[in-house]
């Protein structure tokens, strides 16, 4: 592959990352959480992978040819943003004692099985996963990076674009995660602030995401 088009893709990709959204509110989340940052990443990630393969094998063009189909993943995609919302607007992260002597643990929604690993990884898959604005930005931006004449067939070219798109969300991802962890062990009381916020952005989110199809027509 052409090194200025990988160079240029990169640049283009980061600054995407960069621009808050669903998957900063779910690492903020995650990230105040006890062990629970490294599994949500996990999930998302996964769900990039998922939507990279899609695209690399033609799917997603699939997908924006059958609205009906687009407007019931936006919908899926939106409910369960607005759940984990109201969720943490419900139940805002608390800090409790910490058990470790490492810094003040949270819990974030008592008894709920999103403070599993297994549960934060399925968190972070469906926030990614199902989301369409990543969909449709893999697949309006990834085939503009690819060329025929390239040694790797395009679908190849697909994969290791998504593939630059994932390692910059991996890093991103987890420095907003840190940098959540780092503000609670400074300021535990910002605990609440931090989750009401996240849970607020989902909301916003969700909402946008239901309502735009009525906005454009």
């Amino acid at each position: 592959m052409d090194a200025s088009l990988l160079f240029a893709f990169w640049l283009l990709s980061i600054s995407l990352v960069m621009t808050p959204g669903a998957d900063w509110a779910c690492a903020i989340t995650a990230g105040m959480g006890q062990r629970a940052l490294l599994p949500a990443l996990s999930g998302m990630l996964l769900g990039y992978v998922w939507v990279t393969l899609l695209v690399a094998a033609g799917a997603g063009a699939l997908v924006v040819h059958f609205p009906l189909l687009l407007r019931a993943l936006t919908v899926l995609g939106a409910g369960y943003l607005l759940w984990l919302g109201m969720q943490a607007l419900r139940h805002p992260p608390v800090p409790a004692a910490a058990g470790t002597g490492t810094g003040p643990e949270i819990e974030i929604a008592p008894g709920a099985t999103a403070g599993r690993a297994f549960g934060w990884v399925k968190r972070g898959f469906v926030v990614s996963g199902t989301n369409p604005k990543v969909l449709l930005l893999f697949l309006a931006l990834l085939p503009q990076f690819t060329t025929p004449k390239a040694t790797l067939p395009v679908p190849m070219q697909v994969a290791a674009l998504g593939g630059i798109q994932i390692v910059n969300c991996a890093l991103v991802l987890w420095l907003v995660g840190q940098g959540a962890r780092v503000i609670l062990r400074r300021k535990p009381e910002a605990a609440r602030w931090l989750g009401l916020f996240s849970g607020g952005a989902m909301i916003v989110i969700a909402l946008a995401l239901l309502a735009e199809p009525f906005v454009i027509g």
